[in-house]
Parts: structure tokens; sequence; C-alpha cells
């Protein structure tokens, strides 16, 4: 069987880690969705700082935000949800295929608000009405201060993928937002089903960090566990998502049309390429999950991916097994992972940053003389 047609097949949604104007106007995402088992994108500010400063898909939007004075702020919204509009329209036939489960595109918030609820919960907002599209879902970074603003967004029926999670027990506590979320919008007499939510786990980026600080021990049993943080984690992140899943608090907002929030799996690139390319996804399959990958994955998957049914529920002892070791030879599990939530945030406010100081220059440069009045 074709591997991409097997990871589907074992409940595992593709989702393309990528968006850019050029695939849109080329018919990329369209012939990815149309032959390669596609069914959603990603994207982050790193993913739009790379495609709005390569090439020349974005000129003329952007010399008809110079001429008309936009600040750089909002000119890079529209641009930004333009892409994201179009590739929502793009997945629709999907979304409607699939009841909304899939179909879906991913917008994330500032980056620079990650620690001010108030101002993530603002900017939701505004993505939400600006794409103006259902299968929309909008980023928002798991950092404690976003908590409080996943879960107001939520019952304020705005779709959320919640970003950056690299601990179990801040996934705990996400899933706690999610539920509360979920309760008020009930509460409100909203129509739950009409509500969507992914907690987006990153993964590979958990084993360069730890390998990195496995090396530095210079022990055999340490150089033993390389390469082995990353999956455990994720793994045991499905536990508790099973654990959710069984709750009075889940089964009573199912009952009342509630979807489960269901995880996602991200940074699925292999960074050390001593590691086989397609482990990230091929080592995470389970039932109701999705996989969101750049297409150098995705093809590498269908190339020479061997996909098992299942290669995470009957591994939850190994992996507790594995971090426990960590633990054992000096890996600091909280310090770890907070430092990898901390630097994933920090990144993409770079990446914010760097972009709109680039835009900037580029609407200056654009924006026509101002001439008199001739009348």
């Amino acid at each position: 069987m074709n591997p991409l047609n097997a990871l589907s097949d074992a409940g595992v949604s593709i989702w393309l880690d990528d968006l850019s104007r050029e695939r849109l106007v080329s018919g990329s995402l369209a012939e990815l969705v149309a032959r390669d088992r596609v069914v959603g994108v990603t994207t982050n500010p790193t993913i739009f700082a790379k495609a709005i400063t390569s090439g020349d898909a974005y000129d003329s939007q952007i010399r008809d935000l110079a001429a008309r004075g936009v600040e750089v702020g909002e000119a890079l919204r529209a641009l930004t949800t333009f892409d994201v509009r179009w590739a929502c329209d793009v997945l629709r036939p999907v979304n409607e295929a699939t009841s909304g489960v899939d179909g879906r595109v991913s917008i994330e918030v500032d980056p620079r608000l990650a620690h001010d609820t108030a101002a993530t919960v603002a900017e939701a907002r505004a993505l939400w009405w600006l794409v103006d599209r259902p299968n929309l879902f909008v980023k928002i970074p798991a950092a404690r201060q976003g908590l409080a603003a996943i879960a107001e967004c939520l019952a304020e029926r705005i779709s959320i993928n919640v970003t950056l999670l690299f601990s179990l027990s801040r996934y705990d506590e996400v899933t706690e937002a999610f539920l509360d979320g979920m309760e008020r919008a009930r509460a409100a007499g909203r129509d739950l089903s009409t509500i969507a939510s992914v907690a987006s786990f990153f993964v590979s980026r958990v084993d360069s960090e730890a390998d990195a600080r496995l090396d530095k021990t210079g022990t055999a049993r340490a150089a033993g566990l390389r390469g082995k943080m990353a999956i455990a984690n994720a793994r045991l992140a499905y536990q508790h998502y099973e654990r959710v899943l069984s709750s009075p608090r889940w089964k009573s907002l199912e009952q009342a049309g509630a979807r489960p929030q269901r995880l996602l799996w991200a940074s699925t690139s292999a960074k050390d390429p001593a590691y086989p390319d397609t482990r990230y996804v091929t080592d995470l399959v389970a039932p109701n999950v999705v996989n969101t990958m750049p297409e150098a994955t995705l093809r590498a998957v269908a190339d020479h991916g061997q996909v098992p049914d299942d290669s995470v529920r009957a591994h939850y002892d190994d992996a507790r097994r594995v971090l426990g070791e960590l633990q054992a030879v000096g890996v600091d599990y909280d310090d770890l992972v907070q430092t990898l939530e901390d630097d994933g945030v920090a990144k993409f406010d770079a990446s914010w940053e760097q972009l709109t100081e680039q835009l900037s220059g580029t609407l200056s440069t654009a924006r026509p003389p101002q001439t008199g009045d001739s009348s």
C-alpha cells in the first residue's frame, strides 16, 4: 500500500507544514490535497518570513499596501491572512467531506503577544474576523499566559491550534483550558460541534535539546539514550490524551456535541542526519492524531515510509522508562522542556521582528512620492 494511504488509514491526518503565495498560485497545495492525502496546513512566523522575503509573489500586494500608506503591522496581517484565506478555500471541500474534522488551515497570533493574555485574545479575534472562514485555526502558544486566552477563545467559538507544546504537565494544563473553554461555550448556548481544537506537541526539537545535553555528560549510558526522548515524550502525551477522553468532564461535553481536542505532532523533520528521515512520522502512528510535516518529510514517507498500524499505545511503559533513565543520567526534564518552550517563543518572536523590519523597509521603498494639490 502507498505509505501515505496507510498512514491515513491508520487514523493519522496528514497536514503540510508550509504555505506560501507561490504554492497557492502554482496549484502546488491543491495538487498535494488531490494526490498526496494532505488534509490540512499549518503555518508559523518563520514559514511566513521565508515565504514573504523569497521571490516576487507578494510584490503586487505590497505595492498596493504601500500606496495606501498601510502601517507595517496591518500590512503583515493583510499578507498572511490573504494566503490563509486562500488556503482555507482550497481545503474547504476536505473540511466539508470530513464534517469539519480536517481541511483546516492555521495562522498564528503575533508571537510577541505570547505573554499578554488580553492582547492574545484580541489578536485571535481579529484574525478570526479577517480570514472569515469556518475551517480556520488560530494558533496560540502554550505559554502559561496563553492558557486563559485559549479557554476564552474557545468559549467564543474561535477554533484554536495550541502550539509550542513540549511538556507533559503543560499539555495537562492545555487540556484543562480546552475543557474549561468548551464548558463555557456550552453554558453560553453555543453549538459545540462547530468548535475545533488541536494541541501541537513538538517532537524533533526535543531530541535536539536532549541529545545536546546527553553529549555533554560523555558517558556510554547517556550515549545510549540519544534520540529516544522525543518519541517517548510524545507517546506519553497520547496516553494523557486517552485519559482526558475517558474523563467524566469530557464525556459530558461529548454528549453535548463537542469534538475532542486532537494531538498534532509538529516539528517532524529529522534534524539529525543520523536518524531515519521518517522516524517522527512512522514512530508516532495512533488513531485520531495529526502529523504536520514539511514537504521533504512528506516525500520521504511516500517514498520509503514503513507505516505500522499503531506505534504508540503499546509503548507507554518503555516511554516512562526512557524518561526515568534520562533523569538518572542528569537530564532534567522540567528544565529541558521549559527551555524549549522559552526558545520556541523567542525564535518565532525573532522571525516576526525580522520580517517586520524587512517589510517596513520594503513598504517605504515601494511607497510612491507624495504630490501636492494640483487643483
